[in-house]
């Protein structure tokens, strides 16, 4: 049988190869990613170098610090915008309520007594506390704030039999905070029981040498006669121990809040 007759065994067959598909072109496409953007002065190390001088802590590691400070400050948000440079003094008292704020914020931690603003409402007492407070916080120094009321509900509710929080675990950022805002003393009801966790806290604060700014709205001379006066609300006491620790500074002035409530007259040309 000749080469040209044979015939090849179907199983012993090669198909015929297929014509090579066309080369596709591949375009890389941009992934998201939820990794945090680095630095671009130190790349996520911390430490930035600086030429001629070594390395130092890179600026993004002290902005998270500062943020993070004045996080756990607790300063409730409606103050988070209140600091020294956008605190308008109305007054002369006003004015010099900001100076000595200003001086022991400069001037801490060698400073022995803290401050006691005092005055009517919406004179910028706890504008200036928190003032006080965020700037020592950029500083680094731990710092709380509490509203006097707010933190004796608290621990009511620490009461509570299904609370996971006891009177002594709330009260002791507060006495280990190495400044601390205690704003509207005198606000609640003095009860005998209010007045034992006042004193609880302001004394072992005085025992420990820590800084404390108060606020409040009770003055010690009654402008008429059944107005309460502070050492009314807190104790003969205790008004007396507030002397030592701080300084008493006080505010006078209208009411900035009445401000929100006035209307600009509309001109008949304007409607």
């Amino acid at each position: 049988m000749s080469q040209e007759t044979a015939k090849i065994h179907p199983l012993f067959a090669v198909p015929n190869p297929s014509p090579p598909a066309p080369e596709r072109e591949f375009y890389a496409t941009p992934e998201t990613s939820d990794e945090p953007e680095v630095c671009s002065l130190c790349y996520g190390s911390g430490m930035e170098i600086v030429a001629g001088k070594g390395a130092r802590q890179c600026k993004c590691r002290k902005e998270k610090s500062h943020s993070n400070l004045i996080e756990k400050a607790r300063i409730p948000k409606r103050y988070t915008d209140c600091h020294f440079h956008n605190y308008n003094a109305q007054n002369n008292a006003q004015t010099i309520a900001k100076t000595f704020a200003f001086n022991l914020t400069k001037n801490y931690p060698a400073v022995d007594r803290g401050l006691l603003f005092m005055g009517t409402v919406g004179v910028g007492k706890t504008h200036l506390a928190v003032s006080i407070l965020k700037s020592l916080s950029e500083r680094g120094f731990n710092c709380l704030f509490y509203e006097f009321g707010a933190l004796l509900k608290s621990i009511q509710d620490s009461y509570n039999s299904i609370s996971q929080t006891s009177e002594s675990k709330l009260l002791q950022p507060i006495f280990d905070a190495e400044v601390l805002v205690l704003d509207e003393i005198g606000a609640s009801k003095p009860t005998d029981w209010v007045r034992d966790t006042m004193a609880n806290i302001i004394n072992t604060r005085y025992n420990d040498k820590k800084l404390t700014i108060f606020t409040t709205n009770y003055l010690d001379e009654r402008r008429i006669e059944k107005d309460e006066t502070l050492e009314d609300r807190i104790g003969v006491r205790l008004r007396s121990r507030l002397f030592e620790m701080c300084k008493t500074v006080s505010l006078s002035g209208e009411d900035f809040r009445r401000s929100f409530d006035q209307i600009t007259p509309i001109k008949k040309n304007q409607r």
